[in-house]
């Protein structure tokens, strides 16, 4: 988590979206663990795991699905990565770097 929220605050700027989305866990220790991380970016929660599971086929976390300016799905990885890395960095500024519109 922390890679990720270090790359959202470098790039949110040049329109970098995270969503980060909770599966299966009580409101309430979520909402004092983002407090207590100082999370800044949005937390969904799918307390029933019902969305995540069946709809996404996300069984555990982290899982990360990358989306295009366009809404395409360019990438899925499942497991710990470290987002703010050179090569992660490089990754996301080129696709903010793609026009929204084909």
């Amino acid at each position: 988590m922390p890679s990720v929220q270090k790359l959202y605050q470098d790039l949110r700027g040049k329109g970098l979206e995270v969503l980060l989305i909770d599966i299966r866990e009580d409101p309430e220790l979520v909402l004092r663990t983002v407090k207590e991380r100082g999370y800044v970016t949005p937390v969904l929660l799918d307390q029933s795991g019902e969305v995540s599971g069946p709809g996404y086929r996300v069984w555990g976390p982290p899982t990360v699905f990358i989306v295009d300016r366009q809404g395409r799905l360019v990438g899925r990885a499942a497991g710990a990565r470290g987002w703010d890395s050179q090569k992660g960095r490089q990754f996301m500024e080129a696709l903010l770097a793609l026009p929204a519109t084909p």
